[in-house]
Protein backbone atom coordinates (compact mmCIF):
# COMPACT_ATOMS: atom_id res chain seq x y z
CA UNK A 1 0.00 0.00 0.00
CA UNK A 2 1.18 3.50 -0.94
CA UNK A 3 1.42 5.96 1.49
CA UNK A 4 1.89 9.94 0.84
CA UNK A 5 3.11 12.58 3.50
CA UNK A 6 1.37 15.77 3.11
CA UNK A 7 3.40 19.03 4.42
CA UNK A 8 3.27 22.53 2.94
CA UNK A 9 5.68 25.72 4.26
CA UNK A 10 2.49 26.54 6.80
CA UNK A 11 2.22 22.89 7.86
CA UNK A 12 5.67 21.28 7.91
CA UNK A 13 6.87 17.96 8.92
CA UNK A 14 7.85 17.81 12.36
CA UNK A 15 10.56 15.91 14.30
CA UNK A 16 7.49 13.64 15.59
CA UNK A 17 4.50 13.77 13.04
CA UNK A 18 3.38 14.60 9.74
CA UNK A 19 0.48 16.81 9.46
CA UNK A 20 -1.12 14.04 7.54
CA UNK A 21 -0.98 11.05 5.83
CA UNK A 22 -2.79 9.79 2.62
CA UNK A 23 -3.26 6.54 1.40
CA UNK A 24 -5.65 5.05 -0.88
CA UNK A 25 -8.94 6.66 -0.35
CA UNK A 26 -8.32 7.57 2.92
CA UNK A 27 -6.39 11.10 4.14
CA UNK A 28 -5.10 10.95 8.12
CA UNK A 29 -4.76 14.50 9.46
CA UNK A 30 -3.04 15.05 12.62
CA UNK A 31 -4.14 17.18 15.59
CA UNK A 32 -4.46 20.85 15.37
CA UNK A 33 -4.51 22.94 18.21
CA UNK A 34 -6.49 26.10 19.50
CA UNK A 35 -5.26 28.20 22.67
CA UNK A 36 -7.03 30.68 24.55
CA UNK A 37 -10.94 30.87 24.80
CA UNK A 38 -12.12 28.01 24.01
CA UNK A 39 -14.75 29.09 21.67
CA UNK A 40 -11.80 30.77 19.79
CA UNK A 41 -9.32 28.15 20.39
CA UNK A 42 -12.24 25.33 19.00
CA UNK A 43 -12.27 28.00 15.58
CA UNK A 44 -8.66 27.99 14.95
CA UNK A 45 -8.38 24.27 15.45
CA UNK A 46 -11.04 23.89 12.77
CA UNK A 47 -9.94 26.52 10.33
CA UNK A 48 -5.98 24.40 10.83
CA UNK A 49 -7.84 21.35 9.68
CA UNK A 50 -9.85 22.62 7.32
CA UNK A 51 -7.02 23.85 5.46
CA UNK A 52 -5.14 20.55 5.93
CA UNK A 53 -7.76 18.41 4.24
CA UNK A 54 -7.63 21.12 1.15
CA UNK A 55 -3.92 20.26 1.21
CA UNK A 56 -4.88 16.38 0.99
CA UNK A 57 -7.09 16.43 -1.40
CA UNK A 58 -10.49 16.70 0.89
CA UNK A 59 -12.62 18.88 2.75
CA UNK A 60 -14.81 19.11 5.76
CA UNK A 61 -17.88 17.58 4.22
CA UNK A 62 -15.71 13.96 3.40
CA UNK A 63 -14.71 13.72 7.30
CA UNK A 64 -15.92 10.39 8.55
CA UNK A 65 -14.60 10.84 12.14
CA UNK A 66 -13.09 13.73 14.41
CA UNK A 67 -11.21 13.47 17.35
CA UNK A 68 -11.58 15.81 20.17
CA UNK A 69 -9.44 16.25 23.25
CA UNK A 70 -10.50 19.41 25.13
CA UNK A 71 -8.88 20.83 28.14
CA UNK A 72 -11.58 21.05 29.85
CA UNK A 73 -14.86 19.26 29.83
CA UNK A 74 -16.65 22.27 31.64
CA UNK A 75 -16.50 23.96 27.76
CA UNK A 76 -17.79 21.50 25.95
CA UNK A 77 -20.90 23.11 25.16
CA UNK A 78 -18.66 26.19 24.27
CA UNK A 79 -16.51 24.20 22.26
CA UNK A 80 -19.47 22.22 20.64
CA UNK A 81 -21.33 25.48 19.40
CA UNK A 82 -18.65 26.03 17.24
CA UNK A 83 -18.38 22.91 15.81
CA UNK A 84 -22.13 22.52 15.06
CA UNK A 85 -21.54 25.97 13.13
CA UNK A 86 -18.72 25.24 11.41
CA UNK A 87 -18.61 21.24 10.21
CA UNK A 88 -21.30 20.64 7.27
CA UNK A 89 -24.40 18.11 7.51
CA UNK A 90 -24.76 15.12 8.33
CA UNK A 91 -22.21 15.27 11.22
CA UNK A 92 -19.79 12.47 11.14
CA UNK A 93 -18.77 10.19 14.03
CA UNK A 94 -17.20 12.20 17.13
CA UNK A 95 -14.86 11.16 19.92
CA UNK A 96 -14.69 14.04 22.62
CA UNK A 97 -12.36 13.02 25.94
CA UNK A 98 -10.59 15.43 28.25
CA UNK A 99 -7.32 15.61 28.04
CA UNK A 100 -4.95 16.18 31.21
CA UNK A 101 -2.60 18.40 29.16
CA UNK A 102 -1.85 19.37 25.95
CA UNK A 103 0.58 20.60 23.77
CA UNK A 104 2.06 23.99 23.89
CA UNK A 105 -0.71 25.09 26.51
CA UNK A 106 -3.68 24.48 23.85
CA UNK A 107 -7.32 24.46 25.43
CA UNK A 108 -8.06 22.08 22.45
CA UNK A 109 -6.80 19.80 19.76
CA UNK A 110 -8.98 18.11 16.79
CA UNK A 111 -7.92 15.12 14.58
CA UNK A 112 -9.76 13.91 12.09
CA UNK A 113 -9.61 11.45 9.48
CA UNK A 114 -11.74 11.83 5.83
CA UNK A 115 -12.05 10.10 2.50
CA UNK A 116 -10.97 12.11 -0.43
Amino acid sequence: MSREIISSAEFPIKSFNSPAVKIPGLLFCGGQIGKGDIKDATLTALTRLKSVLELGGSSLDKVVKFNIFIGDMDEFDSMNEVFVAFVPDPKPARTCIQAGRLPAGAAIEIECIAVY
